[in-house]
Formats: structure tokens, C-alpha cells, sequence
């Protein structure tokens, strides 16, 4: 008699995937607040599984530049299309948001906005002076975009001193070329190469991240590690892929709590990161100030 499968079917979400919706009051604290400043947030926009834990902690990742992307990759459930202005108040409202909900870290992801001459690198190292001005010891994670492979972009972003760039390198080669929209492979890890090596001297520190279960094999897995190591990147996050929608790219499979465990450790151990968070959950910017070794 065959063995049953124990892998979850890609149509059937499996027990370590479920979440909490716990902590409605907090939750609608930090949405009020964010209403009430017109700012955007990634843990909406990409509808992330962490929003009630992260939120009841007052956690959130600002999404400045809009809430509008000029790209359209096949895993993102971002909005897309034509964006609107960028509002000069946002690097302020940003400022006021860390304020009022008293973060120590705050976090600041981006659209890609390919039709701005400076893909907003400008913006988004104003919203970082923004938050140094309300406390000058909130430690900053910027997420920009690969700003079209121009690295003065990079440069603008890091002379206004964050404390980590982070730019997710999404996935292996081979489906990169497949899912997603205007960037390459190449041209993330040239980012991150770059601002690993201008970053250098102000300690800053480089981060990157990859989406698990859409196909990738466990040789382009490694290759990808080999690769992020060599272009200098210290933090890696592993996360689960989930389809928004069933237009966007398929599920392959659903990779469990140990395969986690077990990549988490290939990468401390075997690639040298200095800091590995990995878990079916795990999103770019979950426990991102613990990640960049700023305990609680």
C-alpha cells in the first residue's frame, strides 16, 4: 500500500498557514492613523499574512511613492497602472506616523515608479532625513526598487543614511525571467553588490530576500545564496509564496515549518549570512529590527 502524500496540494492552504485575525482594536488604531495621514502600507497592498501580529505590535511598513506601481509582476498584489503625483507631504506624514505610534524601527518600501527621472530615490531619502529629524535614533530599513538599474538612485538612498538597504531578489534566474515585470536577476544583485560596497563605510547594512514554492529547484536555491553572498549581502529573509490571485504566477507547492528550518540553517552555516529569518510567514520586512540585530 502507497504511502500518502503529506505535502498540502497547492489548492488546499495547510495548518501552519493559517494566522490569527487577533487584536482588532490595535489593528484599527494603526489604520485610522495611517487614513488619517494618507499613507500606504505594503502589509495591505501585497496582503500580507502578518498584518494583525504586526499591527497589534504597531508595527507597519510604509509604502511611500503612492499606492500605485508602474510594474506589474505575476507574484505581486500591489496595485499597477498609471500612478498618481508624487505628494510632497509624505516623507512628513511618514515622520508623523513613527512619531505617534513611537516606533524604534521603522521600515520604508516603495512602487516602482519607472516614470519618475530619478525612479524616486529622491523621495524616498527625504522620508528617511524626515523620520531622522522626529528621533534621531529610530533605525530605518529602506526597500526601494532596482530604480531601472541606475545606481546613482542607490547612492541618493544611501547618503541619506538607513540603517539597512533592502532589495529582494525575489526568486531563482530562471523564473525571474517569468514573473517579473522590468527588472532581471542581474540587475538586483548589481544593485545590492553596489550598495553593499558604498554602504560599507557608513554601516549600513544590505539585505535581501527570496519567495519559496514557485518552482524553483534545490540547486537554483543554493546558486541564489551563492550569489546574494557574493554580491555582500549580511541578511536574508525566506518567505512562502503565495499567490494573490489566480491570475498572478501558480503555487508549486507549500514547503513546510523544518524545510524552513533547514534552509534557514543552510544559509547561516553554509553561506555566511549574518542573519537568517525564515518561515512560511516570514515577508521582508518581518522582525526586520531584530534582523538587523536592535533587540527589543
Amino acid at each position: 500500500m502507497a504511502t500518502p502524500d503529506p505535502t498540502p496540494k497547492p489548492n488546499r492552504l495547510p495548518a501552519w498557514m493559517r494566522v490569527s485575525l487577533k487584536g482588532a482594536k490595535p489593528r484599527n488604531e494603526v489604520r485610522h492613523l495611517l487614513r488619517s495621514l494618507n499613507l500606504h502600507t505594503v502589509c495591505e497592498g501585497a496582503r500580507c499574512p502578518n498584518l494583525c501580529e504586526c499591527w497589534q505590535r504597531k508595527a507597519a511598513t510604509f509604502m511611500v511613492l503612492g499606492d500605485t506601481c508602474t510594474r506589474n509582476c505575476r507574484f505581486c498584489a500591489v496595485n499597477h497602472g498609471q500612478p498618481l503625483p508624487v505628494d510632497p507631504e509624505e516623507p512628513a506624514h511618514v515622520a508623523e506616523a513613527v512619531r505617534q505610534l513611537g516606533l524604534r524601527f521603522a521600515v520604508v518600501t516603495c512602487v516602482s515608479r519607472d516614470d519618475l527621472p530619478d525612479g524616486g530615490a529622491a523621495h524616498i531619502a527625504a522620508t528617511i532625513r524626515a523620520i531622522r529629524e522626529v528621533d534621531p535614533t529610530v533605525g530605518i530599513e529602506v526597500l526601494p526598487s532596482d530604480f531601472g538599474g541606475d545606481l546613482t538612485g542607490v547612492d541618493t538612498v544611501l547618503a541619506a543614511g538607513p540603517d539597512v538597504f533592502n532589495h529582494n531578489l525575489e526568486t531563482v534566474p530562471r523564473l525571474a525571467r517569468l514573473v517579473r515585470s522590468h527588472a532581471t536577476y542581474e540587475r538586483s544583485l548589481t544593485v545590492l553588490a553596489h550598495a553593499a560596497k558604498q554602504g560599507h563605510p557608513q554601516g549600513i547594512q544590505t539585505k535581501s530576500g527570496l519567495m519559496l514554492g514557485l518552482g524553483e529547484t534545490a540547486e537554483e536555491l543554493r546558486q541564489a545564496l551563492a550569489d546574494l553572498r557574493q554580491a555582500e549581502v549580511q541578511i536574508l529573509t525566506l518567505g512562502q509564496y503565495l499567490p494573490p490571485s489566480s491570475s498572478h504566477w501558480p503555487l508549486d507547492r507549500y514547503l513546510t515549518p523544518a524545510e524552513f528550518d533547514e534552509w534557514g540553517r543552510v544559509a547561516r552555516t553554509e553561506f555566511g549570512f549574518a542573519a537568517v529569518v525564515s518561515g512560511p510567514l516570514v515577508r521582508s520586512s518581518y522582525l526586520a529590527e531584530q534582523a538587523a540585530h536592535r533587540p527589543d
